[in-house]
């Protein structure tokens, strides 16, 4: 991209402070504190003997030898890799499917189901994974109804293939996304010349428009195995019954369920965690730097002919009815189902068991009202601040001067390797490795930090492309009459960026109302948010008012997501 000389105007003089060059040092003070306050205190913590505020801590590798060594070690290496595995394959099997029948097929209904498989994404892994359990968990409706008429058990959640299948679905929806663009937008001279030497329908999509596709399929297998390593809330409510321990729910149970936290040993594990997902992104990268040789969109228009599917339309069409009713509607529509009734079975009649009490209990106790409060306060002022912060960043990044500009981009993005969970355990460790922050802690304010580092890489992503299609000319002619950075930055370049911060605040204030995993090990009374007190709920055995709460936070994401259609004029996601 072009860069803007700051040199002042002839005959302009050269004040004494510079603002610009102020401002711009201020941003990257700011982006480099906000992502190196989580990181260093779990690396410092992994390589000591003790607790870090321990005055007799030494620099040590006994951690990692002690966590090498554990008896349960092996097995829960064994359990994540393959929860992972089980995830990627499901998800993207799914999403891939998805992507092709609904970007380029003549199945019926193609724009219905376009909307309806992303609202997975919308939601927290915590909401599906209580869906699933209240449908079809042991004693699910579902679950029981099948149950009822062939006389055993279909199914079994609480293993990890189980495990792998919630995911699976949960996931989909973002494996459909990175591939439904590459899916629409495929060149259709070559399927045309494959059809010319008598190239069937499935010979075209195999040979031509499947391998087409292989950058967002390679992309998107690496992000779902990364997500799937980092989840928390599905392995805990299916695994934690039946002990079966995956990294992060080890990591969990250490924290919370130890009398005495082993703070080195968690550390290590954190670092180990954190340590392979730097490798998988790595690996992307690498896997993805010939993604050039699959470049199908020129400066000529062209669209891509639907490949028509003939007796096999409605068969496409009831697996894509299938999916949406049983991995979506029953799912969401049982958990709203369950916060209304004291008890969901198919063994007794719903309305007899028709309640508000799980409404009531929510909106009688202030801790619970606050939750709520807490998730959208924090969601508006990460969704603010944040959109405010990255957008400066970008602009410093790439409309200026700034020496070190391009590094400042890279650091931006760094926070994509960095797990929630990891997040969570290093801004808790900066409480005590940095006294002066002790203020912050039990704060909303301190989670509104977190999620601000968390998703920087997320609304970087929603403002930097945009920045790259307004045309640096508009800068050069502002600095020819004596306007300085700041000034362009303000009276044109946010202007101009109006649509793209207003994505990039929207996808914020998604990210940050499902967010939890960060949260559990920051919150305390005072600060909890609608993540945190389900699982409290959950631990108790309330699994009406979860069901409630989790209904209760789809609602305010269905609220957002269609005002923010209509308001803004954002189309998240698609």
């Amino acid at each position: 991209m072009a860069t803007i000389a700051e040199a002042p105007a002839a005959n302009t003089p050269v004040p004494m402070f510079d603002r610009n060059v102020a401002i711009q040092w201020g941003i990257a003070g700011i982006t480099l504190l906000l992502v190196v306050l989580p990181l260093l205190p779990v690396l410092y913590q992994a390589f000591l003997d003790k607790p870090l505020y321990d005055e007799t801590a030494t620099l040590s590798l006994s951690s990692f030898s002690r966590l090498v060594s554990a008896p349960d070690f092996a097995e829960i290496v064994t359990n994540t890799a393959w929860f992972a595995v089980g995830t990627t394959i499901i998800a993207q099997g799914l999403g891939v499917l998805g992507a092709i029948l609904i970007g380029r097929t003549d199945v019926p209904g193609r724009a219905f189901f376009g909307d309806l498989l992303l609202w997975p994404v919308f939601l927290s892994h915590l909401v599906m994974a209580f869906g699933f359990f209240s449908m079809y968990g042991p004693s699910g409706y579902v679950t029981l109804f099948v149950q009822n008429l062939i006389g055993f058990e279909p199914w079994n959640l609480y293993t990890i293939g189980g495990m792998a299948v919630v995911a699976g679905i949960a996931q989909a929806p973002l494996a459909y996304l990175y591939c439904i663009a590459a899916a629409s937008s495929a060149d259709p001279n070559l399927e045309d010349a494959a059809r010319s030497v008598g190239a069937g329908t499935w010979t075209v999509l195999r040979s031509i428009t499947l391998p087409l596709m292989r950058p967002a399929i390679i992309y998107g297998t690496v992000m779902n195995f990364v997500i799937a390593i980092e989840m928390l809330s599905i392995p805990l409510v299916f695994g934690g019954p039946v002990q079966i321990e995956t990294f992060t729910t080890w990591l969990y149970h250490k924290v919370f369920m130890a009398a005495t936290p082993d703070y080195a040993l968690i550390a290590a594990a954190a670092f180990l965690l954190l340590g392979v997902v730097v490798l998988l992104l790595l690996l992307q990268g690498r896997l993805m730097r010939h993604a050039g040789r699959f470049v199908t969109v020129g400066g000529k228009a062209t669209r891509p002919r639907r490949f028509p599917l003939g007796k096999w339309r409605w068969v496409a069409f009831g697996g894509l009815v299938f999916y949406a009713v049983f991995g979506i509607v029953v799912v969401l529509g049982g958990l709203a189902l369950r916060s209304v009734t004291v008890l969901l079975t198919p063994l007794l009649p719903i309305w007899d068991m028709f309640t508000w009490q799980h409404y009531e209990v929510i909106f009688t106790y202030p801790v619970y009202i606050r939750s709520i409060y807490n998730t959208i306060i924090i969601a508006l002022a990460v969704g603010l601040i944040g959109t405010f912060l990255i957008a400066l960043i970008a602009l410093v990044a790439n409309r200026s001067q700034f020496r070190f500009g391009r590094l400042l981009e890279y650091v931006a993005i760094t926070p994509r390797a960095v797990p929630g969970i990891i997040a969570g355990i290093g801004i808790f460790y900066a409480m005590g490795l940095f006294p002066p922050l002790g203020w912050l802690r039990n704060t909303v304010a301190l989670l509104v930090i977190a999620y601000l580092m968390r998703y920087l890489p997320t609304g970087f992503g929603a403002i930097a492309p945009a920045l790259t299609q307004i045309s640096a000319d508009l800068d050069n002619s502002a600095r020819t009459m004596g306007a300085d950075w700041w000034r362009v930055c303000r009276s044109i370049l946010f202007k101009l960026l109006k649509p793209a911060m207003f994505s990039c605040f929207a996808l914020l204030f998604i990210m940050s109302l499902k967010e939890y995993v960060t949260a559990v090990f920051l919150f305390a009374p005072g600060s909890e948010v609608i993540g945190t007190t389900m699982l409290q709920f959950w631990v108790n055995g309330d699994n009406g008012p979860v069901s409630a709460l989790a209904t209760i936070q789809i609602l305010i994401t269905v609220l957002f997501v269609y005002g923010a259609r209509k308001l803004m004029g954002v189309r998240i996601y698609g």
